[in-house]
């Protein structure tokens, strides 16, 4: 299946929420706001367009979405500035088709690209490892609320980026308006 990819622009925001809407729409672990929660993001200080990227398949549908943005791990006496990927979400029809991978890989390149050193993500445990995320709690990273161990993972872009990052992970507001 051949996967076009590019930054999200201004005039996708409509399409790509209606998108992570449907994306979520059955999945009984979301409360369906998710692309609220995109919208609120790229209305934060927190948005990154560049870490915003969309996915289309040869017919030029839109079929997925990828958004990583700013966040911070704070410790006693220490702050390390580092990305969340959230959400991600392929089209129901399109999904198992390598879409998800694709996006995940395309942003974590161009994360790296513009000089972060992380990334964080409260995703299934059995499908992030693939992609190098291991649990958080490896590095004491702590998630602000409380979640199984094994959904809240992290991912050094950078080898031993986050070394001496412990601490707890704090989203931006746009998380939980």
């Amino acid at each position: 299946m051949n996967i076009f990819i590019r930054q999200e622009r201004p005039e996708d925001y409509e399409k790509t929420e209606k998108l992570v809407r449907e994306a979520f729409l059955k999945e009984e672990r979301s409360d369906q706001t998710e692309h609220l929660l995109v919208r609120r993001i790229r209305q934060s200080e927190a948005f990154i367009p560049e870490l915003s990227l969309v996915a289309f398949d040869s017919e030029k549908e839109m079929t997925g979405h990828i958004l990583l943005s700013e966040i911070t791990i704070t410790g006693e006496d220490k702050t390390t500035a580092s990305l969340a990927l959230a959400p991600m979400s392929v089209l129901p029809a399109h999904q198992k088709k390598g879409i998800g991978s694709r996006l995940i890989h395309e942003a974590l390149e161009k994360a790296k690209e513009l000089g972060w050193h992380s990334v964080i993500v409260l995703g299934h445990k059995d499908y992030y490892p693939k992609f190098g995320f291991r649990q958080a709690q490896l590095w004491n990273i702590r998630a602000p609320f409380d979640v199984p161990e094994e959904v809240f993972m992290a991912l050094e872009l950078t080898e031993h980026a986050l070394g001496n990052a412990q601490g707890t992970v704090h989203y931006s507001s746009a998380f939980s308006e």
